[in-house]
């Protein structure tokens, strides 16, 4: 059974791991303790699975719209609604929060990621080129109403 919480500072070395596993320019270790202990807009959320942290989601509400940061699941998983479930989370905790809108970046070619985010209300709203510093690869913005 997955369970869905709120990420504590224990949880930042796995959720690294994740991260690290994930993307081909992962965000470092610190990084995730600066989002923990000091970025007040930040909020994370984990996935747990048997006591494992198998898929963290973070995003940041700032005045009335909320922007995902970051979302990944541990390579085993994937396919099992995990993602799907943080980002309704996700989606969720920015409402209660009182914002309006939620953006993300995702690359062209992800296109896995880019129909979830479709399945869950996002739409197509503009190309950030040259977004990705490691092949230098367009992001997609996608957004979506609350």
């Amino acid at each position: 059974m997955i369970t869905y919480r709120q990420m504590t500072l224990a949880d930042v070395p796995a959720v690294h791991d994740i991260e690290v596993a994930t993307f081909p320019t992962p965000w470092s270790l610190d990084s995730f303790y600066y989002e923990m202990n000091e970025n007040e807009y930040a909020h994370y959320i984990v996935a747990e699975h048997e006591g494992e942290i198998v898929g963290f989601c973070g995003l940041w509400n700032v005045i009335d719209a909320a922007q995902i940061t970051n979302v990944a699941v541990t390579t085993s998983l994937r396919g099992q609604r995990i993602g799907e479930t943080l980002m309704r989370e996700a989606m969720r905790i920015a409402k209660e929060a009182g914002m309006d809108v939620m953006s993300l970046e995702v690359r062209v070619t992800n296109t896995v990621a880019q129909n979830l985010y479709k399945k869950l209300g996002f739409q197509e709203g503009g190309l950030r080129k040259k977004y990705y510093v490691d092949n230098g690869e367009d992001a997609l913005v996608m957004w979506v109403n609350l």
